[in-house]
């Protein structure tokens, strides 16, 4: 097989080959703990895992990692392109303490699990070492893999939800600020053009839904768990937000079974021109502009998620990377994963990858875009700082169902928000890892 720019592809695979996981813990250790003592001039070996990039991102970022630092080569793992697989992948190999792979990237939700089972290295004393100034990065993706009180990752690219609106039947003085506006204008512009809704939203019991809720809980100023590891859902905050989800969940403007609604049926209500507002990701702006498949093309425009009473907050999606504890080179992988998580490799991947990047001033940068129009919009930038994370939590799979079990019965009337919230915080306590 061709070779592509020095990127070596090893075998794609479900799990990590364990092969190095017979290697002692007393001798993991202690390299997870020493810099590699390689000669300046011997080339040193890492292996970078993340799943499958379809686009070039990947491949010139390595490329120029390698330019300028020709002491160092980079092996491109590729993991499946399912996050719960690749999850359960990397945990099968670390819990072998494996040192196949060096640095990994990691969903938004993985750090606080990784660095509590001790898969991780933190990074502050590389971080302090080289002068890294952590306030140029989104502080809700930095906070997202913060866990206590140090920094296990370092964030590349970001995702938080939006709102999207028809520009052919809103207005721009029209757009909603606030979820009260929401409300009035969804039962306003319902009917208009052909729509069937005058809102829609993702209100399945999954994912999605807890990325709804923590919306409506931190736009009035809630939490679920706070930087101290507490559960704090049982506010006056959180309830008000909860019940202003319940409300538009069960109105006339959603659709009736929106409880079925994903992404997926949320994208294509909104790109066969169903209804007039969308809350989406950062994704949805090329989708609904894809002239082959949506009919509102040309008409579509990006505001920030409307406003509770502590303003607008959107939940953060993205990537983060991290280092394995066992890597034998853990100097070298953090040169690459500051490179790669830095202003350069940041920038590289916004152009190649259209990812939106972590480091705020990157929004500046003219040739970034040039590759990525809508990146230049106030309205998306607005809405990507109003990000805030899903909580931090060690086992947050369990955290994040008991939210969707009890957000979905307030919204099917089978528990009221002041009972769900009161189910939450017990069944959260029971459950968190301290």
């Amino acid at each position: 097989m061709k070779k592509v720019n020095k990127i070596k592809y090893l075998a794609a695979a479900v799990s990590l080959s364990l092969a190095l996981g017979a290697c002692s813990s007393k001798e993991n250790s202690e390299t997870s703990t020493t810099v590699s003592d390689k000669g300046k001039d011997e080339k040193v070996t890492i292996v970078y895992s993340r799943g499958k990039d379809q686009t070039k991102g990947t491949e010139k970022m390595v490329e120029a990692f390698e330019k300028s630092h020709p002491n160092i080569d980079i092996k491109f793992k590729e993991m499946p392109n399912d996050s719960g697989q690749q999850h359960d992948a990397y945990i099968t190999a670390l819990n072998a303490k494996s040192a196949e792979i060096d640095v990994f990237d990691m969903d938004v939700v993985w750090p606080a699990e990784f660095a509590q089972a001790d898969y991780v290295m933190p990074l502050d004393r590389f971080i302090q070492q080289d002068g890294i100034d952590l306030n140029e990065y989104n502080q809700g993706a930095l906070a997202a893999a913060q866990f206590n009180g140090k920094q296990w990752a370092l964030p590349k690219f970001i995702d938080a939800g939006l709102l999207y609106y028809r520009t052919d039947l809103v207005k721009e003085e029209e757009v909603p600020k606030t979820w009260d506006e929401l409300i009035t204008a969804a039962k306003a512009k319902k009917g208009e053009g052909g729509t069937k809704f005058g809102y829609v939203m993702q209100a399945k019991q999954y994912e999605g839904l807890v990325c709804n809720a923590i919306e409506f809980v931190a736009a009035y100023g809630g939490k679920f768990i706070n930087e101290k590891n507490e559960v704090v859902i049982n506010s006056p905050e959180a309830i008000k937000g909860l019940k202003k989800l319940v409300e538009i969940a069960t109105s006339d403007f959603v659709p009736g079974n929106v409880t079925t609604f994903t992404e997926v049926e949320s994208d294509q209500a909104f790109v066969e021109g169903q209804t007039p507002f969308l809350r989406n990701w950062p994704y949805e702006y090329a989708s609904a502009n894809d002239k082959e498949k949506s009919k509102v093309a040309g008409k579509v425009a990006i505001a920030p998620l409307p406003k509770g009473d502590a303003g607008s907050a959107a939940a953060l999606g993205g990537w983060m990377a991290g280092i394995n504890k066992y890597s034998k080179h853990p100097k070298e992988a953090w040169e690459f994963l500051k490179f790669m998580a830095g202003a350069e490799g940041q920038k590289i991947d916004a152009i190649y990858g259209g990812h939106a990047p972590a480091i705020t001033k990157l929004f500046e940068d003219q040739e970034i875009l040039d590759a990525n129009p809508s990146f230049a919009d106030k309205n998306f930038q607005e809405g990507l700082n109003a990000a805030v994370p899903r909580p931090v939590a060690a086992n947050y799979q369990e955290i994040s169902e008991i939210i969707q079990i009890h957000v979905s019965k307030a919204i099917a009337g089978e528990e009221t928000v002041e009972d769900a919230v009161k189910n939450m915080e017990k069944e959260m306590n029971e459950k968190l890892v301290k």
